[in-house]
């Protein structure tokens, strides 16, 4: 009995803090959706990195979003007993987990697909990997059996960040000696970096899911 009520104590704090981070992220991706020049006007110069920050104030809002709405199931569904709530938070966080697995291998995919032989797609991509200064959604790996990398034999030159230019062919050598992040976790470090900055927001997501998903489950069990 101890152990449950010490168990259901800790659910409760817990999603408390994913509930409090979900208002965080929620008011700093309204704020600069709406309003992106007073954000960089009080938290730093107009930087490349702030202005990716600003551009993904509408993620931040469905961040924010979801994570208000897990942080209610689960405080509710805890304090009350509930198991149709701690139901509920049970499913989100086990979608959400596999909707992250689904999303890495649909991108890698389409990559090895697509990159170099559509001309939207290959654009956006590059867009994407000089503005974030990232390579692939994983690693320079993605390109591999790409119609660029087939054509070229040779990865983007954004894959080696000391020759972004493409004076030199960035083959897989040069590659693998200077590594660069891929562009989903080079994305995620910089919303945790400008989080922390205007409001301490940060999260460990792999394991704090599967831990969640765990305590809703047991607390759903022993629930009579």
């Amino acid at each position: 009995m101890q152990c449950y009520s010490f168990i259901k104590t800790m659910m409760i704090l817990f999603n408390f803090l994913i509930f409090l981070c979900g208002v965080a992220l929620l008011a700093v991706g309204i704020w600069v959706s709406v309003d992106g020049p007073s954000f960089l006007k009080i938290f730093g110069p107009l930087s490349s990195s702030a202005m990716q920050f600003v551009n993904v104030g509408y993620f931040l809002i469905a961040a924010g979003a979801v994570l208000f709405a897990l942080g209610f199931l689960g405080c509710y569904g805890a304090h009350t007993e509930n198991k149709c709530a701690l139901m509920m938070f049970f499913f989100i966080l086990l979608i959400i987990f596999i909707a992250e697995h689904y999303l890495t291998l649909l991108a890698v995919q389409t990559i090895k697909k697509d990159y170099g032989s559509q001309k939207d797609f290959t654009q956006v991509w590059n867009s994407t990997m000089e503005g974030l200064k990232c390579c692939g959604f994983n690693n320079y790996t993605d390109f591999e059996e790409s119609p660029y990398f087939t054509d070229n034999k040779v990865f983007p030159p954004y894959c080696c960040f000391d020759d972004v230019n493409g004076t030199e062919p960035c083959t897989k050598k040069r590659a693998e000696d200077k590594p660069v992040q891929g562009c989903f976790k080079q994305l995620l470090s910089d919303i945790r970096t400008n989080a922390i900055t205007v409001g301490g927001v940060a999260a460990g997501i792999g394991g704090l899911e599967l831990a969640a998903m765990i305590v809703s489950m047991y607390l759903y069990c022993n629930l009579k």
